[in-house]
């Protein structure tokens, strides 16, 4: 178990998960890619952070995906449609 670790492909794994799951949203439950897209960067770019770091790489292969992850977030809810606020609360 701790090759499927250090080599980084437990991290992989996880990201053809998300793969799946992006091609799923897509065609199968209508979703626009964009908002796919946006809605699941953040994770995938932490998860390169993960692997970068496991792997052993420069500090800066780490830190860039972890730096893109906020501005990804920060895309995805502004993209998110707006919710009516309910009266008195």
């Amino acid at each position: 178990m701790p090759w499927l670790f250090g080599s980084g492909h437990a991290v992989d794994i996880v990201l053809a998960v998300i793969a799946v799951e992006l091609v799923w949203l897509v065609t199968r439950s209508g979703w626009r890619l964009v908002d796919a897209l946006l809605r699941l960067a953040p994770g995938a770019l932490m998860l390169l952070a993960l692997r970068a770091a496991l792997t052993g790489q420069a500090w800066y292969a780490i830190a860039l995906p972890l730096m893109l992850s906020f501005p990804a977030h920060l895309a995805d809810l502004a993209n998110r449609p707006r919710r009516k606020s309910r009266p008195g609360g």
